[in-house]
């Protein structure tokens, strides 16, 4: 058996490699690589694919989520609630525009953001909760909304990694204020080259994001305020273009597989992430735990599998926010996935035979 790596993107790539190249072409001969026809194309077709009414194309996800803190009008005084186990982007977004974020920890079964911790963190300071679909679940949209409607806060889905991803049966996305897509190229849908992405209800909204993205206008030459440049590459749109098409296949072949990992992984030593009711993942991760996680990574590497580590120190124990005051204890469960967390092989790709060879893996483990 060869090795079977956590992810690998050169046989999605090499799939769809003639389609790409074609539109390529075609961006190269209209020169439109900065913003433009195939990026407004793209905000099209993912916003009939999602079902949500406004998507705004930017540079990256992290961008994305510098704007929705912009657009909220949050900065300086301000507190914003997010969970301690995350990607360190979640946190980026508030501390760009001067507000403080409040880490709060997750629940101790499906890992997603804990609402009674949310709750507890709140201060007459606060002014959003971002919640994140963290490795494709959704977060419990009900429980987080009606807590955010009771003590009049914003909420914010950090939706990098949950493209196609469905609380309830709805498409992520369109629960909050906004929602921040990242299309990194590793991500479900991912583009060739750096991009991101927003999505809102509210046309004003839409309409500020436009300008932000932009250097603060919408006419060339004229700026209505202080804005950025952080348009969506026409390249990366095109590749985007093409994905998106395939984006449901993907995420369902994804399913398969993960439905064979919690059915087939037997082996007591390996727990996995709880799995609710209301929940459509799109697997963009599929993590475990294991208390002996050193022993475990060997075991995995000495049988061609190579394991993914998400995400190794979480936020609130970040030497970037150790001025926060934070401390080892302060959040026991994301402390927990952080030192015993592994992602095993998950992506569209993967063969049967190297599924079984994974799930036959993990439980020889001892």
């Amino acid at each position: 058996m060869q090795q079977i790596p956590c992810l690998d993107l050169k046989r999605q790539h090499q799939a769809i490699k003639k389609e790409v190249f074609e539109l390529f072409e075609q961006v190269y001969m209209n020169t439109a690589f900065s913003g433009g026809p195939f990026v407004e194309r793209f905000e099209k077709e993912f916003s009939a694919y999602t079902g949500l009414p406004y998507v705004v194309g930017v540079n990256n996800g992290t961008s994305a989520l510098h704007l929705a803190m912009l657009v909220l009008g949050i900065g300086p005084g301000d507190e914003v609630i997010l969970p301690a186990n995350t990607f360190i982007a979640t946190a980026w977004g508030p501390s760009y525009v001067g507000a403080t974020p409040v880490f709060v920890d997750c629940d101790p079964g499906h890992w997603q953001i804990d609402p009674i911790a949310i709750e507890k963190a709140i201060t007459p300071k606060t002014k959003a909760i971002i919640g994140v679909h963290l490795y494709g679940m959704p977060f419990d949209v009900d429980a987080v909304t009606a807590i955010a409607k009771k003590h009049k806060l914003f909420l914010i889905e950090d939706a990098a990694q949950a493209q196609g991803s469905r609380y309830k049966g709805t498409m992520v996305g369109g629960f909050g204020e906004l929602a921040c897509f990242s299309f990194y190229p590793g991500k479900n849908l991912g583009a060739c080259g750096e991009a991101g992405g927003l999505s809102t209800n509210n046309e004003a909204y839409y309409k500020h994001l436009l300008s932000l993205r932009n250097h603060g206008g919408t006419v060339r030459y004229y700026h209505d305020e202080v804005g950025f440049n952080m348009r969506m590459g026409g390249l990366e749109a095109a590749s985007l273009q093409v994905k998106v098409k395939y984006l449901e296949q993907w995420n369902n072949r994804r399913r398969e597989i993960a439905s064979r990992y919690l059915k087939e992984i037997t082996n007591p030593k390996v727990k996995m992430q709880s799995q609710p009711t209301w929940a459509d993942s799109n697997y963009h991760l599929f993590v475990v735990t294991v208390d002996n996680k050193e022993a475990f990574v060997q075991h995995l590497t000495a049988n061609s599998i190579q394991p993914g580590f998400h995400y190794p120190v979480p936020c609130h124990l970040q030497k970037a926010y150790s001025h926060l005051g934070y401390k080892i204890g302060d959040m026991p469960h994301s402390e927990y996935l952080a030192a015993h967390a592994v992602s095993l092989p998950m992506f569209a790709e993967l063969s049967n035979e190297e599924v079984q060879h994974v799930i036959d893996t993990v439980n020889s483990f001892a």
